[in-house]
């Protein structure tokens, strides 16, 4: 899979229903960003009328993930990857569009380059961001991700 905005939206869809039907979209992919926006909507909502913290959660997870996916490809090995631990931050409350921005996709590739060389399993903590439309930070998810080579 060549790795663009709407091939990475149509395997949410198939693979990650639930963060599609709440509006998570990626917006831009390269080898070091990854950008992701959800917008609060009555159906990702929490009782407080901001976003419900598991869609920034899935959002959130979505630009690691999907970077960790393309450095792996990039790399062509065969290498598995799972989040073994995260944490969160919130700081204001999410309400209009949220944009979610991991920018660690050189430290993936180093990562993925250490696991490969020492045939060892490797983790890397990785951050995003998500701001509001005003460019206002309202929270930060880190996610630690394991790597490992198969065979």
């Amino acid at each position: 899979m060549r790795f663009t905005p709407s091939k990475l939206n149509a395997f949410m869809f198939f693979k990650l229903p639930s963060a599609y039907w709440s509006g998570v979209r990626v917006k831009n992919i390269n080898p070091e960003t990854c950008s992701v926006t959800v917008k609060h909507r009555w159906f990702n909502q929490n009782p407080f009328n901001s976003m419900y913290f598991a869609v920034q959660a899935m959002a959130a997870e979505f630009t690691t993930g999907a970077l960790v996916m393309y450095q792996i490809k990039e790399s062509g090995a065969n290498i598995s990857m799972l989040v073994a631990n995260n944490k969160s931050s919130f700081t204001k409350k999410a309400t209009g569009r949220i944009t979610f921005t991991c920018v660690q996709g050189n430290q993936i590739k180093e990562t993925i380059q250490k696991a490969i060389h020492t045939k060892e399993g490797q983790t890397i903590w990785l951050t995003s961001i998500g701001v509001n439309e005003k460019g206002e930070q309202v929270s930060e998810m880190q996610f630690e991700w394991t790597i490992k080579t198969r065979g």
